[in-house]
């Protein structure tokens, strides 16, 4: 008795219909971009001798331990209250009157012994180890904000709209035409010369003077 033949598997029309499938969830398939917090590193350069000193006045420690404890000038704080303080900092304007340091756009207390202006106030974020990236990032949050709080207070009072609001416009291609992109961009960065971002994550060499 003569063994029937096994039919054959036609595996053609099958590698057709994967590869098919594989076009298919490459066109359509969307890959979620992460967003992190935008820092510009310095540029890398030779040690030297001699190091920028800053005035210990102008300089707002923020020490988070292994503990994820806030210290803020070696002073217990809780972090809903960092914002407030990174603040009241940043827009002291402690020069004395008629001094070229001196702010006249700052609405601090003026207090002698805090920053001289928002272009000399440096805030210092150190970290332990054993910090984690949870308070890491809610540290960097509350003092951004602070920033941007101050921004929006200088914008709103010389152009009528807050500087986060048309950042994002701007980022987002809201705004149409080269011009007013020019125009809006020279204002942006006027605003951030009033309150120039200056968070460092480097040991300070502090100077009493």
């Amino acid at each position: 008795m003569a063994r029937r033949a096994t039919p054959e598997v036609n595996a053609g029309s099958m590698a057709d219909i994967a590869f098919l499938l594989l076009i298919f969830f490459l066109v359509t398939t969307t890959i979620e971009k992460d967003s992190g917090i935008g820092r510009q590193l310095p540029p890398k350069e030779p040690p030297t001798d001699e190091q920028v000193k800053i005035k210990e006045k102008n300089l707002f420690i923020v020490n988070v331990n292994r503990e994820d404890q806030l210290l803020v000038e070696e002073k217990l704080m809780d972090l809903k209250d960092l914002r407030q303080a990174a603040i009241d900092f940043l827009d002291n304007g402690g020069a004395p009157a008629g001094s070229p340091e001196y702010c006249d756009y700052c609405k601090g207390s003026r207090n002698p012994e805090s920053s001289d202006n928002p272009d000399k106030a440096v805030i210092s974020v150190q970290n332990d180890r054993l910090t984690s990236y949870k308070m890491y990032i809610a540290v960097q949050n509350e003092l951004v904000a602070a920033y941007n709080y101050l921004r929006d207070r200088e914008s709103q009072r010389l152009y009528g709209w807050k500087f986060t609001e048309m950042t994002k416009d701007l980022d987002e291609g809201k705004i149409k035409g080269e011009v007013a992109k020019e125009q809006l961009q020279e204002k942006l960065q006027t605003i951030q010369k009033l309150f120039p971002q200056k968070l460092s994550e480097a040991e300070p060499k502090k100077s009493g003077s």
